[in-house]
């Protein structure tokens, strides 16, 4: 038997970098109904960081697993999630999720000038 397995439709067909899209989406979404000014940002996945240090430049010691560009003239502010960082130090779906928003909402946190705490309440709680 050749083909898909599932329709597209269904799910099962939806790739892991989809999966994972819509887990930030559902994070921006819970965060957008405290903080509407979220609409004006952008959230960008990315499969892993860049090696030239754009936005900051990381070390062998500690991958990021997201990052922010501030707005700039004729650009909107962005968080950006890598992917592939995030999916290492995971297991689970919820474990993914929980971190996915984790990481959501800290990048959030430092665009505002806020502290996690203050964005979600929640934050930390496991």
């Amino acid at each position: 038997m050749r083909g898909p397995i599932a329709p597209p439709q269904v799910p099962l067909a939806a790739s892991r970098a989809e999966v994972f899209a819509d887990l930030v989406q559902d994070s921006v979404e819970r965060l957008e109904r405290h903080w509407p000014q979220l609409a004006d940002i952008d959230f960008m996945v990315m499969e892993v960081p860049r090696l030239d240090g754009t936005p900051a430049p990381w070390n062998d010691e500690a991958v990021p697993l997201g990052g922010t560009m501030p707005a700039r003239e004729g650009r909107r502010a962005r968080v950006v999630v890598y992917r592939r960082p995030v999916e290492i130090r995971t297991k689970g779906r919820d474990e993914r999720a929980a971190l996915v928003h984790e990481v959501v909402v800290e990048q959030v946190a430092e665009l505002l000038g806020l502290t996690p705490e203050t964005v979600d309440p929640r934050y930390g709680e496991d």
